[in-house]
């Protein structure tokens, strides 16, 4: 069993959690992620993802230049600690229908794991 540490990005990209959706938007799209961590004075507060600017965002019709991020954040944050394996991550995503979820260490965020991830490492597995 491939531990975590190998798999997940440890550069976490975070936005304001009063930034606008077209801002995150673009900062997903310049930093080639699907998703972004939501801070609010230093804590993680949420997680937006390209689905939430599409489904909560845009489909609803809110104005994307004003709209704050948080509006259409999903929170909490589904976390799992680094020490667990492939199998519980995919385990835990599928289960939530999520497809980024915060990896901690000692109960702080320090990567995020994808769908994508866990698809490369069980195409290698196989």
């Amino acid at each position: 069993m491939l531990p975590l540490a190998v798999l997940i990005n440890r550069e976490v990209k975070a936005i304001q959690h009063d930034a606008s959706v077209r801002d995150a938007a673009r900062l997903m799209r310049d930093t080639r992620v699907g998703s972004l961590l939501v801070e609010n004075q230093g804590q993680y507060v949420g997680i937006v993802s390209e689905t939430d600017v599409v489904r909560r965002g845009v489909a609803e019709g809110l104005n994307i230049d004003q709209a704050p991020v948080h509006i259409v954040m999903s929170s909490p944050i589904i976390t799992l600690d680094i020490n667990r394996g492939a199998v519980e991550a995919n385990a835990l995503m599928s289960e939530r229908a999520i497809r980024h979820l915060a990896i901690t260490e000692e109960g702080r965020i320090i990567g995020i794991l994808s769908v994508r991830d866990l698809l490369v490492y069980f195409k290698n597995q196989f």
